[in-house]
């Protein structure tokens, strides 16, 4: 088909290939009188969501806990000089409902909302979350040296020479966490050559190893745990049962591991007495020299700091949030003030006034957005842990595991209008401190499993039967999965054997060969 233009000097050729199923598209051809252009159209479909800073901003406050909130407010406050700690003992009113954020980008703003300080209200942060009479007080942290300066210390006692010393510093900076020397002495007498820029046998690392191996605690610098195990041994005094314990663990260390006891009675020729004073020796031995310093270390890295506190009150769940170390924000009222003063002589303002104007008026914005983040943030907090209270109730009375209904995100969400994603993101790394421990919120959500009764269960009962039955098993003859599962059935609860080891696996127990005991 060929169709001219009345008022152009080129025809237009439509070319129709619907009927042709070997073409998709409609083509359109610009004849003139030296070329012909060939024009392709098509249509596309986007679908995007975009989320502005502020929505990002309230999403990331709502994952993390009590302890980074802190962190958050204070560096709010050095990068927003409009946002400022409310001095003790005031209350003044909340922010109001109706007092909409601008944009920032339009310089005909309305200053009402700016000019009168009283207007300017404080967020108490923290609330009256704790009575007169209670005071809670953080657990103070000790503070000891690490592994690697309670060894040198050692060192410096030493009748050592220089190149000694140099040596034995540097094996101890090998050294993990675990207090195992887990490097091959060729590998560290290299590195050391390098490091120093002169030659270094072997044998000279051997030495400072053994050096090493002299310091306390026993066991300290031990390339595996087989030595590490040994070391210990031959600091203790040489009784008949170290003797034995020395010799299984130096001949017969893969079949203790393993426990398999029937060989080592066998091979060494004892009687089940005599072997189980040689486990009792054994068992006192520490497998991780290091683990002292690094509990050390532990402390004064990380502190759990629950979110949460609820407490019974002969029967009444009283819930409040841990806001005892975030401070009251408010507006700063200087800033406040610059914006009243520049209303009042509006007229006769410069440009880089106005310009400087608008800064101050952006960063009040920013304030009072922040103000009422941490509210909204504080109260979907508040109303997303009361719903789980609800759910859970029996287990917040008496503490007892068993008594952990199902529960998901959905149903938290159903309860109280947030989306999933909004529970999902409060519930993650938050605490909760109770009369009975403190617990994550993860830890009440669980899948739901049915009984032979067809009641709901929640698989945290499962757990809680499972636990006790290998806490309560004859160690000798420890509980196999498929006769964990034969036991489950008749208390009622029909779950397949790979269910048992999965749950198994989930409480940290081993399969029933490594539980063994004799």
């Amino acid at each position: 088909m060929i169709k001219r233009a009345p008022e152009q000097h080129c025809s237009y050729i439509f070319l129709n290939f619907r009927d042709s199923p070997k073409v998709k598209n409609i083509f359109y051809f610009c004849v003139t009188d030296t070329k012909i252009i060939m024009l392709k159209q098509s249509l596309q479909q986007k679908l995007q969501q975009k989320l502005s800073p502020q929505q990002i901003q309230m999403i990331k406050l709502l994952e993390i806990p009590a302890l980074e909130m802190e962190e958050k407010i204070k560096q709010e406050i050095e990068e927003n000089p409009a946002l400022e700690e409310a001095p003790e003992n005031n209350f003044e009113d909340e922010l109001p409902e109706n007092d909409v954020l601008n944009s920032g980008d339009n310089e005909d703003f309305t200053l009402g909302d700016y000019q009168n300080e009283d207007n300017i209200p404080d967020y108490k942060l923290n609330g009256n979350n704790y009575s007169d009479e209670e005071k809670r007080e953080g657990v103070p942290l000790s503070v000891g040296s690490s592994l690697h300066e309670y060894l040198i210390e050692q060192l410096r006692l030493k009748m050592l020479s220089e190149r000694e010393m140099e040596l034995a510093e540097y094996v101890i900076g090998n050294i993990d966490q675990d207090g195992y020397l887990r490097r091959e002495e060729e590998a560290m007498a290299d590195d050391y050559s390098f490091l120093s820029g002169q030659f270094e046998e072997k044998e000279a690392i051997a030495h400072a190893v053994k050096i090493v191996q002299e310091l306390e605690p026993a066991g300290v610098g031990a390339s595996d745990l087989q030595e590490c195990l040994l070391l210990q041994l031959k600091r203790k005094m040489q009784t008949p049962e170290v003797h034995l314990a020395k010799e299984i663990l130096e001949t017969g260390f893969e079949d203790f591991i393993r426990k398999h006891y029937d060989k080592i009675l066998k091979r060494y020729e004892i009687s089940e007495e005599q072997f189980k004073q040689a486990i009792a020796e054994i068992v006192k031995l520490n497998p991780k020299p290091g683990s002292a310093w690094e509990s050390v270390l532990e402390e004064n890295s990380v502190r759990l700091i629950p979110d949460f506190i609820l407490e019974n009150d002969n029967g009444n769940l009283n819930l409040f949030l841990n806001n005892k170390n975030i401070p009251e924000l408010r507006v700063n009222r200087n800033y406040a003030e610059m914006l009243e003063e520049y209303s009042s002589n509006r007229e006769n303002q410069s440009r880089e006034m106005r310009d400087a104007v608008l800064f101050v008026k952006q960063k009040l914005d920013s304030a009072k957005w922040f103000i009422n983040a941490i509210k909204q943030r504080q109260e979907t907090l508040q109303n997303t842990m009361q719903a789980i209270i609800e759910r859970q109730k029996e287990f917040f009375l008496e503490g007892d595991e068993t008594k952990l209904k199902p529960m998901i995100l959905k149903d938290i969400a159903d309860d109280t209008g947030y989306d999933v994603s909004t529970i999902s993101r409060v519930s993650n790394s938050k605490y909760v401190q109770t009369d009975f421990g403190v617990y994550p919120l993860k830890f009440f959500f669980s899948e739901s499993m049915q009984n032979d009764r067809g009641e709901e269960i929640s698989a945290v009962e499962i757990k809680t039967i499972l636990q006790e039955c290998i806490r309560l098993e004859n160690k000798r003859s420890p509980l196999t999965d498929d006769r964990l599962a034969e036991i489950l059935k008749e208390k009622g609860y029909v779950i397949a054997r790979r269910t048992v080891a999965k749950y198994r696996e989930q409480l940290n127990f081993p399969v029933a060969r490594l539980r063994k005991e004799i």
